[in-house]
């Protein structure tokens, strides 16, 4: 044995005993600190496992209740009467103390804002617990007092795609934020809706969506869903560990980066200016954009999630609806954007032959489908689903949210005046006398 096989031997049996030396320490400290450090992780185990199951065992136990809305054809106000509807629906209680949140599950009252389309024929529903039913009609009646409020069936219940061979496909998307939530959307005041037009002169940001619902078939539906609960800040209690953002303070923050550019950008201060000096350095789009911050901190914000879902049996079903879908959002584009997350199309071909461990026709209802197709299959059964258990922050389908101010959710939901021409969209003929006297006070 020459002498470079003597180095290397001698290598190798240096790093073996260095190794079982290693093991052996980190076996006999995990053997002592055992008392401490098993209990602690069997407890957040237990934690991970407790939080999210007293919330979904109070979540089954509530009643829930869909609420359809109708305007008179000659609904003439603007979307800041939708505003004010959900200012007054900005409700935090059921989470007050921890053993409300840890003990009990409860959570913050959500609901979601959803506009439909059934072949063509647009409705406007409200989905809420039903313990706020009464509430929420006494708040759009009072800023519609000629609406029709009533109570209905779950339209998601007439399409049966979790039957084997149901003959039904779709198309499912979900929106995020493009920037962080204080950087805001345009609104219905950047529309001039505030002023209260003329109605030939109204720009409403939500015609081409309402044009998009009434221009669909026999066969064909759109689902457009806002999850939408009081938003709390770094208060949240969702996280099961950590805090959620502060979006007031993030917002905060942001304007404070900006000021800070202009201060660099301006250099050292004059002897004879006083610290206004620095604004007169800011850009008109720098100004414009802490003015927009600012205006969105403002104003009552809501933790939201947008969904949206295009159904049509196979042989109505047709893929360039897709294009709608993704793009309804984009009218209200602006320092800030709504854009997928994720969606059901495949962006690449190859994906369909990508395998999940889920078996079709279990216990999850997925449709029995090809092999190559499953990956497909399930990510539309997982948005059908989501979005008829109006599912957002409890399991499975728990996603990150975003902020958006009374505002902003006035102009993506409000209900449209006779600018919005649509035969499809039904409305009250004649305007009610009053709204019902049997209403809690």
């Amino acid at each position: 044995m020459d002498l470079i096989d003597l180095v290397s031997l001698e290598t190798l049996l240096t790093l073996t005993l260095f190794i079982r030396d290693a093991f052996v320490v980190l076996f006999s400290n995990a053997l002592v600190m055992a008392p401490f450090s098993l209990p602690l992780a069997l407890l957040l185990v237990f934690w991970s496992i407790w939080v999210p199951y007293v919330r979904a065992r109070f979540l089954s136990e509530q009643k829930y209740a869909l609420i359809e809305i109708k305007v008179p054809r000659e609904q003439m106000k603007s979307p800041l009467a939708m505003e004010v509807v959900l200012n007054a629906l900005y409700v935090t209680i059921g989470e007050t103390t921890w053993y409300d949140k840890y003990v009990l599950g409860k959570t913050r009252t959500y609901f979601t804002l959803e506009a439909v389309s059934i072949e063509g024929a647009i409705h406007f529903y409200i989905w809420t617990r039903a313990g706020f039913v009464k509430y929420i009609e006494t708040q759009i009646y009072s800023q519609f007092p000629s609406a029709e409020v009533t109570t209905k069936e779950d339209y998601t219940h007439g399409v049966p795609y979790a039957k084997k061979d149901s003959g039904w496909n779709l198309i499912a998307v979900e929106f995020k934020l493009r920037s962080p939530s204080p950087f805001p959307l345009s609104t219905y005041v950047d529309y001039n809706l505030n002023k209260d037009p003329k109605e030939e002169f109204k720009v409403d940001p939500m015609t081409p969506l309402i044009e998009f619902l009434g221009g669909i078939g026999r066969g064909e539906q759109i689902w457009i869903q806002i999850f939408v609960r009081a938003s709390k800040g770094k208060k949240d209690p969702t996280p099961i560990f950590g805090e959620a953002p502060d979006w007031q303070e993030e917002g905060k923050k942001a304007i404070e980066d900006v000021m800070e550019k202009a201060k660099e950008r301006s250099g050292p201060l004059p002897e004879d200016a006083t610290e206004d000096y620095r604004f007169s350095s800011l850009t008109e789009g720098e100004r414009e954009l802490i003015k927009a911050i600012g205006r969105k901190l403002g104003k009552l914000g809501y933790d939201c999630g947008i969904r949206a879902l295009y159904l049509a049996k196979d042989e109505a079903f047709n893929p360039s609806n897709a294009g709608g879908l993704f793009g309804f959002p984009r009218p209200f584009t602006g320092i800030n954007a709504l854009v997928p997350r994720d969606h059901t199309e495949l962006d690449y071909p190859w994906q369909k032959y990508i395998n999940i461990p889920v078996q079709p026709g279990g216990n999850l209802g997925v449709p029995p489908v090809s092999l190559n197709g499953l990956r497909q299959a399930y990510k539309k059964w997982t948005f059908f689903d989501a979005y008829r258990k109006r599912s957002w922050v409890h399991p499975p389908y728990e996603r990150k949210m975003y902020v958006l101010n009374t505002e902003e959710l006035a102009s993506i939901f409000h209900f449209p005046g006779s600018v919005a021409e649509t035969p499809s969209y039904p409305r009250i003929e004649s305007k009610r006398a009053e709204p019902p006297t049997n209403l809690p006070i």
